[in-house]
């Protein structure tokens, strides 16, 4: 009866150190801004999306200047005209300006837009490849520790070089 109780004793501590080691989650943590920002296609996107702002910015810079310039002129011929020519005049100028500020919101709307179009294929690769070596290692959790997300870390596992081998970096 004694070994009995010993024999139950011991495969009761046995059972419970293996849940114990069973529930234990295994760690890692990884920069993906880093990551994302070594890509060649993450640094294609970027120079997309600065050819389109400079194009963009061109064309606000062209509106506003030729928007000054028929301001100055009429500025200058007011003393010239009727009463009833300055307020169309007036009129002209607020349409120009609403025309200026309308295609100012357009265009950072298209530029968010293509950031997003251009980003979201290669924020994906990065996520299954994240995904795929976590697996592959016997990970359960993978933390972003890029600076500002909140997440502290001591000595954890960095999953960083093991990614960037996969995406062939």
């Amino acid at each position: 009866m004694k070994q009995f109780r010993t024999l139950f004793i011991a495969l009761a501590l046995m059972i419970g150190a293996t849940a114990f080691t069973n529930a234990q989650s295994k760690v890692a943590h990884i920069a993906t801004q880093d990551l994302v920002q070594s890509l060649p296609e993450y640094k294609s996107a970027m120079d997309q999306l600065q050819k389109l702002e400079k194009t963009y910015d061109a064309e606000i810079k062209d509106m506003l200047s030729e928007a000054q310039s028929t301001m100055q002129r009429y500025e200058a011929e007011a003393n010239t005209k009727s009463d009833e020519e300055n307020q169309k005049r007036g009129a002209e100028i607020q349409a120009a300006q609403r025309r200026i500020q309308e295609h100012s919101t357009k265009a950072r709307q298209d530029l968010q837009k293509k950031e997003t179009d251009l980003l979201r294929p290669v924020l994906e690769k990065v996520r299954t490849s994240i995904q795929k070596v976590a697996r592959a290692k016997g990970y359960d959790y993978v933390l972003d520790s890029t600076t500002g997300t909140g997440v502290l870390l001591a000595d954890g596992y960095d999953l960083t070089p093991d990614v960037k081998k996969d995406l062939g970096l």
